[in-house]
């Protein structure tokens, strides 16, 4: 089993998450974010997997990005690697840029959930770890689509239904 003990993941819902609820006939998120644990154990890595919030980005606030800065002055590791819905990733990604400068943190998630079609979810989560185990530099980035950009150089393209460079 590879040990990936220098990143932290956190998970904060987001639709990279969300599964079918039969009962409700609706789409919610997983909060214990059991998407990501099986992409893990599918490479045989052992990753820390903190979650910490389970809910669609759209419904994010103030309070909840503070907790996501909570969460990452907690952890010792350096490099946190966030899952974060694709409809507020910039502003949670900016408002972690404006309080960690000595950090490398990456955020990244799915515009089409795991549990429908796990392809996205597991290319934008690989590329990502990828990119962190392979990089030192201290910043807050974006990894979607292919891309793993500084935050402010990557927008989310919605008459496309991508990522794209600013």
């Amino acid at each position: 089993m590879n040990t990936i003990e220098s990143v932290t993941l956190l998970s904060t819902g987001g639709t990279f998450n969300k599964i079918y609820d039969p009962i409700a006939g609706e789409l919610r998120v997983d909060p214990t974010a059991r998407a990501v644990m099986q992409i893990a154990e599918a490479w045989r890595c052992r990753l820390k997997l903190v979650p910490i919030i389970g809910k669609d980005s759209l419904e994010m606030d103030a309070k909840d990005r503070e907790r996501i800065a909570q969460a990452i002055r907690e952890e010792k590791n350096r490099k946190i690697l966030i899952v974060h819905g694709t409809d507020t990733i910039d502003k949670s990604a900016a408002y972690l840029a404006e309080r960690f400068r000595d950090r490398q943190i990456l955020l990244t998630g799915a515009m089409i959930p795991w549990s429908i079609d796990p392809v996205e979810a597991t290319a934008n989560l690989a590329s990502a770890l990828g990119w962190m185990l392979g990089n030192e530099t201290s910043g807050t980035y974006i990894a979607m689509h292919g891309l793993i950009l500084p935050h402010d150089q990557i927008v989310k393209e919605r008459k496309q239904g991508l990522f794209i460079r600013k």
